[in-house]
């Protein structure tokens, strides 16, 4: 790939960008720490395919949309999935001895010659941007993600491209088996479930739980230990709930796992969260809102010098994401931003982080009160949970802070009930609050699969389209690249309420949430089932999302805007308990039967 230096030249010479977005454009790469490319493609100065066919030229290369790839059993025999993340490429087509490849930087001749040497054929090779790599190389690997030589793979690899799991037991190998496919699943947690007679596996994929096919019940203490130990926990402690953490390489990338045991009547369950620093390197203007407007909004408000900006919803509803979001934002060098949560989920640069940590003393509250000392601008305040903390965090803004924080509330306007109900004054709220955005998270339709369809008489009165002609939906009907559900990706839908002087006023005179609601609606905030509904008529996501993660049905609005691992015989030692071996050896042959089970699951999933 191009260096920035001729990229930018490029740009500007053949007007691809004006100088002014070409300034913004570097100060969003300089502080997302984001490749050019991509960032001028998400602040929608230009389209992808635009962007790469003149790179294409420039290069003396050709470039061609991944859209149509599909699963293919031969591309993916040809050139191993291990070998296709590490030389940033994606196999697209076979004519006779020439295979079509698809890299990111096909000037890179060292990872030409390793494919070359792998597949020993003619090579014809095309540009593409690394998102659309990624995506194709998960449609072309399809059906055989877990692939029989996977294990031969990490078995082969050099040190520091190992997982660090220890001696190479098939245990290990198991449990590298299963983190690597969340990861390449997409997946923001794994349950490890024991069950009577069963050890049940589930991964959390864009909100919902999926069962994958899981090993043996006897296997259940050994792989628990195994990741107990990465997480630095007691092993031989299973009466009591632990948390732990480790860090891990998969497919270049840095992953930090977030491990939680309780014990239950079947054996110790065990929820690992994944966590990815770059999904929180998105920016803002990829988290989905509706409207230019909407982001115009937000970005005004943490633009602000003081005051406090709240964000909520449901567990699960993305409001960490959208906080860093807007931290990295606002990050630069001459700010000093401080925060402190429970737990601290993402490492970023330049940010101060502390850990809630009430065995030492460290609360949201006290923590608070230190942060101030440490001369701040912006503070990011994990969740307001009682009285003292929020009152501290009022005369943090008051004081001439920036101050971001979370509640669990259903809407926008409830987050002022709520704080009212908590004890604190109205005029505080109304002198500090300058705005609130609520959220939930919805799944987008798959491109690959997506199909229109006239929605039934119901649903258009349920939904109240009754005045609107000519309505048309959109569903997936599930494909590979979507593992047969029909979704891929989340965004974002959102409810904004800004604090101008006419709310506040209401604020100070204990207006009631309904008459809040009705107000802000009125200055023209979109609520979310309306932002739902307008995602769904532009083919985003579905009614059936939305009616899952909003509260009520709405009819649409005039004003409302629709968007245009090595086989080995070593067994790992585990405490006794009754019933359960104090060894568990995992041969090759139980190591096949369970990647082909993987494999056929997998296969299945159409």
């Amino acid at each position: 790939m191009m260096n920035d230096a001729d990229l930018q030249q490029l740009l500007l010479n053949q007007n691809l960008l004006t100088q002014e977005q070409l300034d913004k454009a570097l100060e969003e790469m300089k502080r997302l720490k984001r490749p050019l490319e991509a960032i001028v493609v998400d602040l929608r100065f230009i389209d992808r395919a635009t962007l790469y066919h003149a790179i294409a030229r420039q290069m003396g290369f050709n470039y061609t949309p991944l859209d149509n790839v599909t699963a293919d059993e031969q591309l993916s025999r040809l050139l191993p999935e291990a070998l296709s993340y590490k030389t940033e490429s994606v196999p697209i087509k076979l004519e006779g001895n020439t295979l079509h490849i698809a890299m990111a930087d096909p000037a890179d001749l060292g990872a030409i010659d390793q494919i070359q040497l792998q597949t020993g054929m003619l090579l014809e090779l095309y540009i593409a941007s690394p998102a659309e790599i990624e995506e194709a190389r998960s449609a072309v690997y399809a059906k055989s993600v877990v692939r029989e030589n996977l294990l031969t793979d990490i078995a082969e690899a050099k040190p520091e491209q190992k997982m660090n799991f220890g001696d190479g037991s098939n245990i290990i190998k198991v449990v590298d088996l299963i983190l690597t496919q969340a990861v390449r699943d997409r997946a923001s947690d794994i349950h490890i479930e024991p069950e009577q007679e069963t050890l049940r596996i589930r991964f959390r994929i864009d909100g919902i739980l999926h069962e994958i096919p899981s090993p043996p019940k006897d296997w259940e203490s050994a792989i628990i230990s195994r990741i107990k130990v990465l997480s630095g926990m007691d092993i031989a402690e299973s009466r009591i709930p632990q948390d732990g953490h480790f860090q891990s390489k998969i497919d270049e990338k840095i992953i930090d796992f977030r491990v939680s045991t309780v014990p239950t009547i079947y054996g110790e369950n065990l929820v690992i969260r994944l966590l990815d620093t770059a999904s929180v390197m998105i920016g803002l203007e990829k988290l989905g809102f509706s409207t230019g407007e909407d982001l115009k909004s937000y970005e005004s408000l943490i633009s602000r010098p003081y005051g406090i900006i709240l964000s909520t919803g449901p567990t699960g509803s993305g409001k960490t994401t959208t906080l860093y979001s807007a931290l990295m934002r606002i990050n630069t060098i001459d700010r000093n931003i401080i925060t402190i949560e429970d737990p601290v989920e993402y490492r970023l640069g330049l940010i101060r982080q502390i850990q809630v940590n009430p065995r030492a003393g460290i609360t949201f509250a006290n923590g608070l009160r230190a942060i101030l000392r440490q001369d701040p601008d912006v503070i990011m305040l994990g969740e307001i949970r009682d009285l003292e903390t929020a009152v501290t965090a009022i005369q943090s803004a008051l004081t001439g802070h920036l101050v971001f924080s979370t509640l669990h509330t259903n809407d926008a306007p409830s987050s002022i009930t709520r704080l009212i109900n908590m004890g604190v004054e109205p005029f505080l709220i109304s002198a500090s609050l300058v705005g609130v955005m609520a959220q939930r998270l919805v799944r987008v339709i798959c491109e690959h699969c997506k199909e229109q369809y006239e929605p039934t008489p119901a649903v258009v009165k349920k939904w109240g389209l009754a005045n609107k002609k000519g309505v048309q939906l959109y569903r997936g009907k599930g494909c590979e690249f979507c593992k047969g559900t029909g979704f891929r990706g989340r965004t974002g839908l959102y409810e904004l309420l800004v604090c101008d002087d006419e709310i506040r006023e209401m604020i100070i005179n204990n207006a009631s949430h309904t008459q809040l609601r009705k107000k802000a609606q009125e200055k023209g905030m979109r609520l979310l089932s309306e932002d739902g509904l307008a995602k769904a008529l532009a083919g985003i996501t579905t009614l059936e999302e939305v009616a899952r993660v909003c509260e009520e049905h709405i009819e649409l609005k005039p004003s409302s805007q629709v968007l245009e691992l090595q086989p080995a015989s070593v067994g790992v030692t585990v405490p006794k308990r009754p019933g359960v071996a104090g060894k568990v050896v995992v041969k090759p042959t139980d190591m096949d039967d369970y990647q082909k089970k993987i494999a056929n699951w997998l296969g299945n999933k159409k």
